[in-house]
């Protein structure tokens, strides 16, 4: 009986969902701007996918079969041309960049939100700030960092020069979510903390940040993705040494530098488009990797 309960939902279901999509065409095609906007939505849509999957299909056609054992020797030579040390190196300046703006980036968007007082003209021009920071090309960050880190602080072209640069290029995007984050929970939130007898700080990091948690590491996904694919900035802080560094204050390459630097060379294009491969392999599973903890942290 429930199966058969079942089956007449569904079709109920289909009837209803058929009859809805019978009444929009009929509406679009009433009205000719309404199924001319239509129209461009799904062409807009059906575009977008089909660019995305034609990049990865190029970039899986042409770089799987050139992934050979030699690509990840733990050391790097001209014959071998190893993608290791670059990954070793992404996974640390990930991390180092990801350490220097996550707190700074959090606790700005905290007291933006729960302790500046509303209208205050400070707050704005931090929004603003943040704002054009966040449209400025990546190549000024490097340059900025090669005079002020590399030369000023005389760190040299080191992994802590490349991730302090990183980190101030993505601290924009980490405030700018986290602050949409903090705004989201609804303001009953707070009242009911309150009104339990709980203090403004008790409840920022009690209440109103674990609600916030999804949306903010959204914006650490983000930043994860444009520090794994950063060029330009690295090359002028963290230079191109092929090797796994001895300590932050060495050189090294990402995978999107090595990537970068084989195709310039002209000798290995085919190992280029096996790094690729590496890199897009390793922003997914980054990404997953993220999405997961965030659901974990959210069911917590």
């Amino acid at each position: 009986m429930e199966a058969v309960k079942m089956m007449e939902k569904t079709e109920e279901i289909y009837e209803i969902n058929k009859v809805t999509w019978s009444q929009r065409m009929k509406s679009y095609k009433r009205t000719p701007l309404s199924f001319l906007l239509w129209l461009l939505v799904n062409l807009a849509i059906t575009l977008t996918v089909a660019i995305l999957f034609f990049l990865i299909g190029y970039i899986l056609v042409n770089g799987v079969p050139n992934l050979t054992s030699d690509l990840f020797s733990f050391r790097y030579t001209s014959e071998n041309v190893s993608m290791f040390p670059a990954i070793i190196n992404t996974l640390i300046m990930t991390g180092l960049s990801l350490l220097f703006a996550v707190p700074l980036g959090i606790f700005a968007s905290i007291y933006l939100v729960e302790y500046a007082k509303r209208g205050n003209k400070f707050v704005e021009v931090v929004r603003v700030t943040a704002e054009t920071l966040q449209g400025i090309p990546s190549i000024v960050y490097g340059l900025f960092g090669m005079l002020f880190f590399v030369g000023a602080l005389g760190w040299g072209l080191s992994v802590l020069s490349g991730a302090a640069t990183m980190a101030i290029m993505i601290l924009p995007l980490i405030m700018r979510t986290s602050e949409e984050a903090l705004k989201s929970v609804p303001d009953s939130f707070r009242e009911g903390s309150f009104g339990l007898g709980a203090g403004k700080l008790r409840t920022v990091f009690r209440i109103v940040l674990p609600s916030a948690v999804p949306g903010i590491l959204s914006g650490i996904i983000l930043s994860i993705g444009r520090v794994v694919g950063e060029t330009a900035a690295l090359m002028y802080t963290a230079g191109t040494v092929a090797e796994v560094p001895a300590n932050i204050m060495n050189s090294g390459r990402t995978l999107s530098v090595h990537m970068y630097t084989l195709s310039c060379e002209g000798l290995h294009i085919n190992q280029a488009y096996a790094t690729a491969v590496v890199l897009l392999i390793t922003v997914l599973l980054i990404n997953t990797i993220s999405s997961f903890i965030a659901k974990r942290i959210t069911k917590g």
